[in-house]
């Protein structure tokens, strides 16, 4: 439930987060660093798995993964996101590396796919369940996806941006939220779906329900302590004490069940 509600809500976020320490976006630099740290996310193993396959990188953002995936032995990379300006950064990301033949950037892909990765995305994808029938409609009969995403919902700083002390995005109503948000940001948003980038309040039971009743099962899923603490893995502490949460998932209908 949230406590802190309309002008006292924004007084104290004004106090408590000043405007110019949110106002500054990441560099490009900085933002491809955290998009190419796959092996974190996925696994050491990673780079073995898409060597010779096709790849669709769904929700792409600036391409920056896709070209590293292109780089480390797909033979195909499609990026995809609805973005067109990120598009364009991974088109140009692409030629210059003399990449562009075997990583392309589109708002939908016309190419089934080995392997779809979906890393940081599925806590912003305003309709995660839209999303997963997308993706097995992208899939060849045996591919699978690899999913990772964090920190979701009820983490200390599940609000991502919101988040200025650990779970002030519980504390504060969405509306006292938006209004602070709206001193440095000016896209017009009235609620965390609307955001750049979006914000679903994504939690970790509700994406295993989702799934749950989508065209996936869930054939192994792994949540990722804070700080590597043991005891957050278990069911009890998961949702409060989990960094990344990341699974691989297969069509239901796929005749491989033990891959």
């Amino acid at each position: 439930m949230k406590l802190i509600d309309g002008q006292i809500g924004y007084a104290m976020l004004k106090f408590i987060a000043p405007i110019d320490k949110y106002s500054s976006s990441n560099t490009d630099e900085e933002q491809e660093q955290a998009d190419t740290k796959f092996e974190q996310f996925f696994g050491i193993d990673f780079l073995n798995l898409i060597k010779n396959k096709v790849v669709i990188d769904f929700g792409c953002g600036m391409g920056n993964q896709s070209v590293e995936m292109a780089k480390n032995g797909a033979s195909k990379v499609i990026g995809i996101d609805i973005q067109e300006h990120l598009l364009e950064h991974g088109r140009r990301k692409a030629k210059q590396l003399g990449l562009s033949e075997r990583c392309v950037f589109k708002n939908s892909a016309d190419e089934l796919a080995d392997i779809i990765v979906s890393k940081d995305a599925f806590e912003h994808f305003s309709d995660p369940a839209a999303i997963l029938e997308s993706m097995s409609t992208l899939l060849k009969p045996d591919g699978y996806v690899l999913t990772a995403f964090g920190p979701t919902w009820l983490h200390p700083y599940g609000g991502h941006l919101f988040s200025v002390f650990p779970w002030s995005h519980l504390i504060f109503t969405e509306s006292s939220q938006i209004k602070w948000r709206a001193d440095f940001k000016t896209d017009g948003a009235t609620k965390f779906s609307e955001v750049a980038g979006g914000l679903n309040q994504l939690t970790i039971s509700r994406f295993e329900q989702i799934v749950c009743s989508s065209p996936f099962s869930i054939k192994w899923i792994e949540t990722v302590p804070i700080k590597g603490i043991a005891v957050l893995k278990c069911k009890l502490f998961r949702e409060i004490g989990t960094s990344i949460v990341r699974c691989k998932l297969r069509l239901k209908a796929s005749p491989k069940t033990n891959a």
